[in-house]
């Protein structure tokens, strides 16, 4: 693992970046050790901003919104003012709350708006299309994160983003890749292709400045009349049209579909402040994301299903067995009772109960479950029928996620994403953005499922940020992107870290494998050639494919703190 661009920096007395990098220029290192405040993100210019912003007497959640404006601009195919997150934060005096920045469907959207002759849109015909972008709530999040628990205003968290928008930052090999595989769409639209195509229709060179003065001129709107710069006047009034009508040009090859968000739409949207998920774990406090994310309930349940064990397991083979099992029938009851709360009664408590985890825990063997996908069980407090659904992913997901504290405790796990990578292909045409496709989110093949479509509601995800305490104080924070991967990731570093006796940086390095529900197991090729691989196959029943067809197949790219600031990072 840790390939690619990684990035950390950390304040001890002035502020230093670990690693011996060019005078100016953060450090692009694995780990870093050091006191008095730190962040981590997959991005040097981003981690500098956030370090830059603690030295002058910013807090955590100052420098993480400043951290994430940069990343709009440098990885805008993950992230950035067209998407939404979620962020988990501890404050100085112990409390944990989190902020729902998630997407919302337009008023108009029905079951079926992804229908079309009775039949399910394909996700590609799905995703490049205005139906696929819900309200973002990207800006909403920082403002709300900033009114309540900064000291800063948006204005001066945005200077970072919009100095680096406007001069341009480089061109990487992975920033190509990235363009490269949405190349046959991006020439659609002229906005998008203005950016981030040359004229001959390729990805901009590897080396070369990529400057965006459309999203600079975004930013300064935003900095200038905060958050209602955003949600009304030309920048909504953009974001609608381009949704409604797909910007492309006479030559598109596709067929780009109309949406449904309007400027109400955009007008009407909030980003809730809502109480974290919390579990206990062998002493530690587990605190996570809630609905509509199923991330905190995922990995809650599967560590009350593995704190029964103690010892995990008789050896690494067996700990990694129950690991897997746990996470296949945490995600069958992810798939039936997961979806926003404000439109399906989620039986929270009844998932995050001890009781549940013993009937949980009780179904798995010593050997792997076969015949297929298990199905949901029955949380006590659901008084219906579980939907015994087991859904599908959509391949091509992309997120970021970036880890920040500061010197007075306080700590914030941020993820945020604008869902596949480069979401649904179009930029906002003047404004440098481009929009998601959140929307496929939704399980919208299923009109009955409690994660269908419908208006205003916000669809499930997986995003995982979470922050470990102990008596109150904090012990680690960590996230990572990779869709319904993000909930393994995290859960097995958890696993390494505290029951495997592994460092934090061994941890997140440790060769990972994915189970959700599935007939086999996906997997890092460095985890199928483990010795443990090879127990786990003959000895416990499992079979595994590999993560991705191509290297570096690898699963999540996460970033991690811990107490003493020892961050350790991991990119794909």
């Amino acid at each position: 693992m840790l390939a690619g661009a990684i990035a950390l920096g950390l304040i001890a007395g002035p502020p230093v970046a670990a690693g011996k990098t060019p005078p100016g220029e953060p450090g692009k290192v694995a780990t870093a050790v050091g006191t008095g405040g730190a962040a981590a993100s997959v991005d040097a210019l981003a981690t500098e901003a956030a370090i830059e912003s603690l030295r002058k007497g910013g807090n955590a959640v100052d420098a993480a919104v400043t951290a994430a404006g940069v990343l709009g601009v440098t990885e805008p195919f993950s992230s950035g003012i067209g998407g939404g997150g979620f962020m988990v934060i501890r404050t100085p005096g112990g409390e944990v709350t989190t902020i729902d920045g998630r997407e919302t469907a337009p008023a108009a959207m029905q079951p079926t708006s992804f229908f079309e002759s009775g039949a399910p849109l394909s996700f590609d015909a799905a995703r490049y299309s205005g139906l696929s972008a819900g309200v973002p709530g990207t800006v909403a999040t920082w403002d709300e994160a900033l009114d309540r628990y900064g000291t800063d205003s948006l204005r001066r968290a945005l200077k970072p983003g919009a100095k680096v928008a406007r001069k341009g930052f480089q061109v990487d090999q992975t920033f190509f890749d990235q363009t490269e595989s949405n190349v046959d769409y991006f020439d659609d639209v002229p906005s998008t292709a203005e950016i981030y195509l040359d004229p001959d229709g390729t990805p901009r060179d590897v080396g070369t400045m990529l400057r965006n003065r459309d999203m600079a001129r975004a930013y300064k709107r935003i900095a200038k009349h905060g958050p209602r710069g955003f949600y009304g006047g030309p920048i909504a009034g953009a974001m609608a049209a381009a949704a409604q009508d797909p910007p492309v040009g006479e030559d598109a090859d596709h067929v780009w579909r109309p949406g449904l968000m309007t400027e109400q739409d955009i007008g009407a949207y909030a980003a809730p402040e809502r109480e974290p998920t919390r579990v206990g774990y062998r002493g530690l406090d587990v605190w996570g994301m809630g609905p509509p994310s199923s991330g905190g309930s995922t990995v809650g349940e599967a560590l009350n299903i593995l704190e029964g064990y103690e010892p995990l397991g008789a050896d690494r083979a067996q700990a990694l067995h129950r690991f897997l099992e746990a996470s296949r029938y945490s995600f069958a009851d992810r798939g039936a009772y997961l979806a926003d709360p404000g439109y399906f009664d989620v039986p929270l408590s009844g998932l995050l109960s001890d009781s549940f985890a013993a009937e949980r825990r009780s179904l798995i063997t010593d050997q792997a479950a076969d015949a297929g996908p298990v199905e949901a069980g029955e949380p006590r407090d659901n008084e219906g029928d579980p939907a015994l659904v087991n859904t599908t992913e959509t391949p091509g997901k992309s997120t970021t996620h970036l880890t920040v504290s500061d010197r007075h405790g306080m700590v914030v796990s941020y993820t945020f994403t604008i869902e596949s990578i480069g979401g649904n292909g179009i930029v906002v045409p003047g404004w440098g953005f481009l929009l998601n496709n959140e929307l496929t989110d939704f399980d919208y093949s299923d009109p009955a499922h409690p994660n269908a479509p419908a208006g205003g509601k916000r669809p499930r995800s997986s995003m995982a940020p979470t922050i470990v305490t102990r008596d109150g104080e904090p012990v680690l924070a960590l996230g990572s992107p990779g869709g319904s991967t993000i909930i393994t990731t995290v859960l097995q570093i958890l696993l390494e870290r505290f029951d495997l006796a592994k460092t934090l940086p061994e941890a997140i390095t440790a060769p990972r494998a994915s189970q959700r529900n599935g007939t086999t197991t996906s997997a890092e090729p460095a985890f199928i050639a483990a010795p443990e691989a090879r127990l786990l196959q003959d000895r416990h029943g499992h079979a595994f494919t590999r993560a991705t067809p191509d290297p570096p197949a690898e699963i999540g790219a996460a970033t991690a703190a811990n107490a003493r600031l020892v961050f350790a990072l991991e990119s794909a």
